[in-house]
């Protein structure tokens, strides 16, 4: 494991989702930067900040990206939507079980599968891998500031913010019993990329090491619950 760490504060009530709200509400969490590029990446590299609260039995998330080649077209759930301009956000509750690749464009679609074995193998994503169904998909509530579809891609400079609210039940349908969150230690790390987008990127706020890779676990930072 990396030597990132992350303190999720606890919230007194649920902060504002609306992609547009200021961010009084989120006041009190603290910031991470997604600043990791691979030399990979294209000359272009997003400023992209995220903030994640926790209150009752729900994980809030809020990405804030200051952007440019800003393109989505991918607006079904589970569709490949790391080739669109889009955030990540890995979590792994418990050492001895799997992680949850959330993956979110800036349309606000969602690839979302349930990884206990991220080992690629040929004509499957993985080598054991659960993809989330549709109906606890939707439990996610995600919204974000920016239009479903971008086609052509917009090319000058863009601010852009999504917010997520994860019930921990969805979680807990697959690793156990999660609640309460207060003072347990999780693994994870947060992305952003564009795979098809005319200047693609990579990054990380946990640095990868050796190939363009992001479903490598070992390199997951801790994401400690207040």
């Amino acid at each position: 494991m990396s030597g990132m760490q992350y303190l999720v504060r606890q919230s007194v009530q649920a902060p504002d989702l609306s992609p547009e709200a200021d961010l009084s509400s989120w006041t009190a969490a603290e910031v991470l930067h997604v600043d990791q590029y691979r030399p990979e990446s294209s000359s272009h590299h997003p400023k992209t900040a995220v903030r994640l609260l926790h209150h009752d039995r729900h994980l809030f998330v809020r990405f804030d990206v200051q952007d440019q080649f800003v393109r989505c077209i991918r607006d079904q759930y589970q569709d490949l939507v790391s080739k669109d301009s889009c955030v990540e956000f890995f979590l792994k509750p418990r050492e001895s079980a799997g992680y949850f690749n959330f993956e979110i464009n800036c349309g606000g679609t969602m690839l979302l599968f349930y990884i206990e074995d991220p080992a690629r193998v040929p004509d499957a994503f993985f080598r054991k891998f659960t993809p989330i169904p549709l109906e606890q998909g939707r439990q996610v509530l995600i919204q974000s500031s920016l239009p479903k579809r971008i086609d052509p891609e917009i090319t000058t400079p863009t601010r852009w913010q999504l917010t997520t609210s994860v019930p921990i039940s969805l979680l807990e349908s697959y690793v156990g019993p999660l609640h309460p969150l207060s003072g347990q230690t999780w693994q994870g790390n947060f992305f952003k990329c564009a795979d098809e987008c005319s200047h693609p990127h990579w990054a990380s706020w946990s640095p990868i090491q050796g190939q363009l890779r992001f479903h490598q676990p070992q390199f997951f930072g801790s994401i400690k619950f207040e």
